[in-house]
């Protein structure tokens, strides 16, 4: 277990000579992981507070609750280990121990002493902060110092000049940085999206940046210029302002400054880059690495006078503005504090650059940031933003360095790579309009990589992060780097020069190295961001008569959003009798609170809106429940549940009390979205009769009925038929002129929501809103043979709803006789070729694991890829060439399984989800627990048909 890994570590650290820099991370890392459970067990805590306290005052956050206490606690330790580390490799050079042999016994005047570690690190507070968490006592009180001891030992057992051989000068992130953050701990690695900034992408937007000041703002000598001021508002570990240094060296040589060039470099740290960083833990690897850069430009290091390098450590999303603040109780960080807001209040900074964070961490709430994106929440032409996305934490950067640079210097540029969101999506619809104002030029260079968007590039092939080679890890969601570029003789921007890289990480980091010097018009196509989209800022894909068809709530405009329990595990359930035992023992005034939290935790749970026991307690005094609030519920595509309706509490969350009367006999729906969110490639229009869930869709439904409930309606012969047809008058005038009915535009509208053809050629229009629906002739109908044309695209309609209704069987499909590619497609098989009883259908090939609050997570499963047989392949007959050229064994458990289920079949997608793995998750034995039922096993065989007869229907 754990204990034998720190055992190990330790052991290791006593007896092995070390060389390797990642398994030296790694072992400190475990050693820190040991400080941080002392310090978290900790009952001391007064040192502490001070530091926290004065860390919230100085950089304007908050480390609230249990999660903000953990994150300060793990950032101080890591402070603690990285200075440790720091001072060695600067001890180590200092001493010029990198190049003289290798002592397998360190003699006591060679040896590293951790207490020391202060005199190597020259960032006055990180010399501080270092000297409060390492005081004597402190140490003491938190059992730290045999740690920090195991951890000297293991320092003192490095062959130093092997280890410098692997070290790499200035690039100590990806040697040390990461792997002892993965090591010491990967979920918070992950919260903070702490992945290293590859070379090759630093080292493509500083030539970048460097060109564009030497080609659009007329600066001869780039970076090198002594106006140029430069900022890394989010430096983490220093990567560009270390490549930074380096282009500003390369510009410096051709000048022919000869052995002066060191002290113009020297100058140019002291004076022109700065850094601003939130977390002490990346400060000190920031500081390392741009000292290592300095040294390796034959620039001596800023230290031992009164120039220092300017990274800080400050919040530089605050303090641009002077207002009255607080003293701060150690002088060095007043200092700090100091120094930074003189640069972010009096320096003309005139390049920002860099990676700014992708999400927050939620225990540093913070007071005045989330006011800087309210400037793009305001438009004067473009549709309103929609949704969430201006929340985003690299948003908020945004504005700050488009505030600094287009409304505080006049001039200059900012370069970000971050999520590429804000490109097309609806919630930055301002953003992009204020962009088009603020800038002259904006280029785009598109990464994608997007593992939301399907991960694939246009062809089909695997498009990873640029951040990672292995699309399981990393950062994703896709990137794009932004350059923005201001001139003095301003001029709004009228297009946007952009370019789309794809393939593999690795693949679009070589065509950035090999490009960044290229000029723009070669690099570069010109976009015309289209108003009526939303200003996109990429390369659009819309039907030219996108604008003329009438969007869906034109058409039917009523719609409800699904039904959102909250406790779906208790409130939904595949079978009717257990969904009704649970419901009566909930209203059995016989079993108490106590009992009904052991056996239903969810339905006790309360929550905000949402009292638990008192909600209990005012459904049984009003007595029930009644059989008709059991109702069948569409809960994931081919995925009819029991859901238990309440309509007098908060028991479900969303009841959707106006929906219930229009779910009635005869009436029909589909889902559909505002805008996709993933691949145009997949349909997100679900046909059902019954109720639906919120998540029937992955990013949220809305329900279209066909008719709506109306108690006011009777029929001529005095039956009472309350419903009306759910059509705008636009609509009703339209198929009255075309002697059509409701149905007949609900099923063309079904139709059209599953044509690939109509999704590949609009996918733009689609990403940027509702869906429109192309209709001949609207809105009057005068068009030849428009009656027909929507009949028989209705018909299509209707064939779809039939083979999507997992309720309604289809003949030939899942119905006697069945055709010849039905017959073959997921048949049950053993692998031992005998007979399958109902005691051998228990699911256990780990389709599906329960996480806390019964939340199902889809697991990897065991299936086998392999070509056809000879009898498969006749039997498909041509309809093959729609299925795949490979098929699946999909497995129950290590003896059953379903043969044959073709590739496009396997993947096939509905609403975002991979509809029959995604059935699949639910049905595993520590799930349901018990087997499946041979019906349960019947209906996996119907589905992939059903897919099956859509894939060949729409293909």
């Amino acid at each position: 277990g754990a204990g034998l890994v720190e055992y190990l570590c330790r052991a290791m650290s006593h007896s092995a000579v070390l060389a390797e820099p990642k398994d030296i991370a790694r072992l400190l890392a475990s050693y820190a992981r040991q400080g941080l459970a002392r310090v978290e067990a900790a009952d001391d805590e007064r040192f502490l507070t001070a530091i926290r306290l004065a860390l919230e005052e100085s950089l304007g956050v908050r480390f609230e609750g249990e999660r903000g206490s953990h994150f300060f606690r793990s950032t101080l330790v890591q402070a603690l280990f990285y200075g440790i580390f720091s001072a060695w490799v600067l001890w180590a050079l200092e001493r010029g121990e990198r190049d003289g042999p290798l002592f397998k016994k360190t003699p006591e005047d060679k040896r590293f002493e951790w207490r020391t570690s202060v005199w190597h690190l020259h960032a006055p507070v990180m010399r501080t902060l270092f000297q409060q968490i390492s005081d004597p006592e402190s140490l003491k009180s938190l059992e730290l110092i045999d740690v920090l001891d195991y951890a000297g030992d293991t320092l003192n057992r490095v062959n130093i000049p092997a280890f410098f051989a692997r070290f790499g000068e200035g690039e100590a992130v990806p040697y040390f940085y990461e792997p002892f953050l993965e090591a010491f701990d990967p979920d918070l690695r992950r919260q903070l999206g702490v992945w290293y900034t590859p070379a090759e992408v630093v080292r493509y937007m500083v030539t970048r940046v460097d060109r564009a000041l030497k080609d659009d703002l007329g600066i001869e000598d780039g970076l090198a210029a002594e106006n140029v001021y430069i900022l890394d508002p989010c430096c983490g570990t220093g990567a560009y302002i270390a490549d930074v240094l380096r282009r500003i060296a390369v510009n410096l040589r051709k000048k022919g400054l000869g052995r002066m060039t060191g002290a113009e470099m020297r100058r140019a740290a002291a004076e022109r880059v700065f850094g601003f960083e939130i977390m002490p833990a990346p400060l000190v690897v920031a500081h390392l690495q741009v000292e290592l850069t300095m040294q390796e430009l034959d620039a001596q290091p800023l230290n031992g006078d009164s120039k220092r390098l300017n990274i800080f450590l400050t919040n530089a999303l605050t303090g641009w503005e002077p207002k009255a603040i607080k003293p701060l109780p150690f002088p060095e960080l007043e200092e700090e504090r100091e120094r930074a807001e003189r640069v972010k209040q009096e320096t003309p900074v005139l390049v920002i650059l860099g990676n700014p964070p992708y999400n927050g961490f939620a225990g540093m709430a913070v007071d005045e940031e989330k006011e800087l994106s309210d400037a793009y929440r305001t438009v004067r032409e473009v549709q309103a933003p929609q949704g969430q996305g201006l929340n985003d934490l690299y948003i908020r950067f945004f504005r700050m360095a488009e505030r600094r640079i287009a409304e505080k210097t006049g001039r200059g540029i900012v370069c970000f790579i971050s999520n590429y969101s804000w490109l097309d999506g609806l919630s930055f619809t301002g953003m992009r309009e204020h962009y088009l104002d603020a800038f002259d030029i904006v280029r785009i260079d598109c990464l994608n990589g997007d593992t939301r968007r399907g991960g694939e590039t246009p062809r089909g092939e695997p498009d990873g992060s640029v951040f990672t080679t292995n699309q399981s890890v990393g950062i994703k969601v896709g990137t794009a780097i932004s350059t923005l570029v201001r001139k003095e003789k301003h001029k709004p921007a009228k297009t946007v020069a952009f370019r789309s890289l794809w393939g593999t990480g690795q693949t679009k980091r070589e065509k950035l190295e090999i490009t960044a010097d290229d000029a723009p018009s070669i690099l570069y196509e010109t976009v015309k961001p289209t108003l009526k989209l939303g200003l996109p800022f990429i390369k659009t894909k819309v039907s030219k008569d996108w604008f003329k068809w009438p969007a869906l709530p034109d058409l039917l405009p009523v719609s409800f959003p699904g039904v959102t329990t909250s406790r779906d595990g208790f409130l939904i359930d595949v079978d009717l009798d257990r969904l009704k035992s649970r419901i009566s023992d909930y209203f059995n005034k016989n079993i108490g609170n106590e009992e009904i939290a052991r056996r239903y935790p969810e339905a006790m749970k309360t929550a905000a809106g949402f009292d638990a026991q008192e909600t209990r307690k005012e459904l049984i005094l009003r007595g029930g429940p009644t059989d008709s609030s059991f109702i069948r519920f569409a809960y994931r595509p081919f995925d009819n549940r029991w859901l238990y309706w309440e309509e007098d509490t908060k028991l479900l969350d969303r009841k959707r009390a106006a929906y219930r009367p229009n779910v009635f006999e005869g009436n029909i729906w589909f889902s559909a979205a505002r805008h996709i969110r993933k691949s145009s490639s997949e349909p997100q229009a679900c046909f059902t009769k019954h109720m639906g869930a919120y998540h029937l869709i992955e990013r949220g439904a809305i329900m279209f009925p066909a008719w709506i409930y109306d108690e006011n309606i009777f029929s001529k012969n005095g039956c009472c038929e309350k419903k009306r047809p759910n059509l705008s008058d636009e609509a009703q005038h339209y198929i009255n002129r075309l002697d059509l009915s409701v149905e007949d535009l609900f099923y063309h509208v079904l139709a059209v929501l599953h044509d690939p053809e109509y999704r590949k050629t609009n996918k733009s229009g689609l990403r940027m809103g509702w869906p429109r629906i192309p209709l001949p002739g609207w809105p009057n109908g005068k068009v030849k043979n428009a009656t027909e044309r929507i009949a028989r695209s209705a018909e299509r309609g209707r064939k779809l709803a039939e083979l999507l209704d997992p309720d309604a069987p289809v003949e030939g499909v899942t119905k006697s006789p069945l055709n010849p590619q039905s017959f073959v497609i997921a048949v049950p098989r053993t692998t031992d070729r005998r007979g399958i009883s109902e005691e051998d259908l228990a699911m256990t090939a780990g389709w599906g694991r329960l996480r806390q609050g019964n939340i199902v997570m889809p697991g990897q499963g065991h299936v086998v890829e392999r070509y056809y047989t000879s009898e498969e392949l006749e039997a498909l007959g041509k309809s093959v060439s729609s299925l795949g050229e490979t098929t699946f064994d999909v497995y129950i458990n290590a003896r059953v399984f379903w043969s044959n289920v073709p590739a496009a079949i396997w993947n096939y997608r509905l609403d975002g989800y991979q509809v029959l793995k995604k059935w699949l998750s639910y049905r595993e034995r520590g799930i349901l627990d018990r087997p499946m039922t041979p019906e349960e096993v019947k209906h996996f065989v119907n589905s992939a048909r059903r897919i099956g007869a859509i894939l060949e229907l729409t293909g």
